[in-house]
């Protein structure tokens, strides 16, 4: 692999920082669905995705947290788990990790270097350049074929499925947390659609596992999966879990599986965590069983209890009490309006939204509205931000049917500002809230936590 970077071997990426600038320099390229182009990359790489064992995590919401669990509890059982995930709330390298840990600056910037004269020879050809997330999967594939070597690779989608560029790989297990309305632009306005492009991971002899409930939805999977000659374990159907109580800022649900009962605990907050959670033991009941995976039951009740999710329902200040949630879309909405009153004792509630432009906005605005006493509209600082007077004509068009009698709406487009302003309106008996795209919550987070180098971004 070393001659690939040509005969003089210079790199031209000297710096992490360079190399970085140089996959977010393809951005411009935007999101274009389908496989030539990552296909070319890996065959000129001799496809080193054909060496690894993915699990392949597509769904409209939970794919993070679903993601969590399994790279937790499979760490904890003693495998090395590789987990490629996006968007990243912290720092570019957030995306690619190994045990854990995200992968190290120097090793991403010779992966680039191997790249970038790839990318270049075929942005000259008729395919066009790569886009920044197929160069990021393509990156990612090659640290764990290259360098690390995990026994397992947690692989969760960009966007829909069956033309996302993570489908290139041929996984041992699949996985649908769940079908809603997102990303509509490009995955179809109806349901039966969006189904349709998630289904789309499913494979040949591949069994996939799915928390979805909706009968269309439902419909659609069943019809892939037995196109595929492949078994599909449906929540409710094959498997299913009841929640037991929240104690000690713990979860606890009994999950019953077509092999077993098991009784499990879990930290993260969210009455839906315990459908995401119930979703992955599902996915590790099909390793252990099929696939020899051994996994011991002290550490994979271990492994549950100990999973974090950064930006899902996570408390990150006391006084006052703040936060945040990357609910943005209907569906998470919904999670967030049943969950805080479960986790959360509090006067008032004051929440502090801002969204990118392309989302169903009155759907979201529908389940949040009656639960807010104020509500604070800013701009997250990225391109396809949502105006904030926009947002805010959406609310008042929705205010009488959905919003409290005294719903007080405040705008304040600089998001720092507002977030100050979140802070100083916020009584040590209430609770704030930041919610929205993760654009936002990642800024706010690192703002919170004094984290001054961190980046953020899709």
């Amino acid at each position: 692999m070393g001659d690939i970077l040509g005969g003089s071997g210079s790199a031209p990426l000297g710096t992490y920082t360079e190399a970085v600038d140089w996959i977010n320099s393809l951005i411009p390229f935007g999101i274009r669905p389908g496989l030539e182009r990552i296909e070319k990359l890996m065959e000129k790489l001799e496809n080193p995705q054909r060496r690894l064992k993915f699990i392949h995590v597509a769904g409209t919401n939970g794919k993070g947290s679903t993601c969590a669990f399994l790279t937790s509890v499979l760490i904890q059982s003693g495998y090395s788990v590789g987990t490629f995930t996006s968007p990243y709330i912290t720092k570019f390298t957030n995306r690619f990790q190994y045990n854990g840990e995200d992968i190290p600056e120097e090793t991403l910037t010779k992966l680039s270097n191997i790249l970038h004269p790839l990318v270049t020879e075929m942005a000259e050809s008729e395919l066009g350049s790569p886009t920044m997330f197929e160069v990021a999967t393509a990156l990612a594939i090659l640290y764990y074929s290259q360098e690390c070597y995990p026994d397992v690779v947690v692989w969760e989608t960009g966007l829909g499925g069956r033309l996302d560029v993570t489908n290139i790989v041929f996984p041992i297990v699949s996985v649908i947390t769940n079908v809603g309305y997102d990303h509509t632009d490009v995955l179809g306005d109806t349901l039966e659609q969006i189904a349709t492009e998630k289904a789309g991971i499913i494979k040949p002899g591949v069994p996939v596992i799915s928390c979805v409930t909706q009968p269309e939805v439902v419909a659609v999977l069943k019809e892939k999966a037995s196109a595929c000659r492949t078994s599909l374990y449906l929540a409710d159907e094959d498997f299913s879990y009841e929640i037991t109580g929240i104690e000690n800022g713990l979860q606890s649900f009994t999950f019953k599986g077509p092999f077993r009962s098991l009784d499990i605990d879990i930290a993260m907050k969210g009455v839906h965590q315990c459908t995401n959670a119930a979703g992955a033991m599902m996915v590790l009941e099909v390793l252990r069983q099929y696939l020899a995976f051994m996994l011991d039951d002290e550490d994979v009740l271990k492994g549950f209890r100990d999973t974090f999710w950064a930006g899902r329902l996570e408390e990150i200040s006391s006084s006052p009490r703040i936060v945040l949630d990357g609910a943005h879309n209907p569906e998470g909405a919904e999670s967030l309006a049943k969950s805080l009153p479960i986790f959360y004792k509090y006067g008032k509630l004051n929440l502090l939204m801002g969204m990118l432009s392309n989302k169903h906005h009155e759907s979201y605005l529908e389940h949040i509205l009656p639960i807010v006493d104020t509500l604070i509209l800013t701009e997250p600082d990225f391109r396809k931000k949502m105006d904030a007077d926009n947002l805010h004509g959406i609310v008042e068009s929705l205010r009488g049917k959905y919003a409290k009698e005294h719903l007080e709406i405040i705008v304040e487009r600089d998001w720092g500002k507002a977030l100050q302003l979140l802070k100083t309106i916020t009584a040590e008996d209430d609770l704030a809230v930041v919610s929205g795209t993760l654009y936002l919550i990642a800024d706010v987070r690192s703002t919170l936590l004094q984290q001054p180098d961190s980046e953020k971004g899709w």
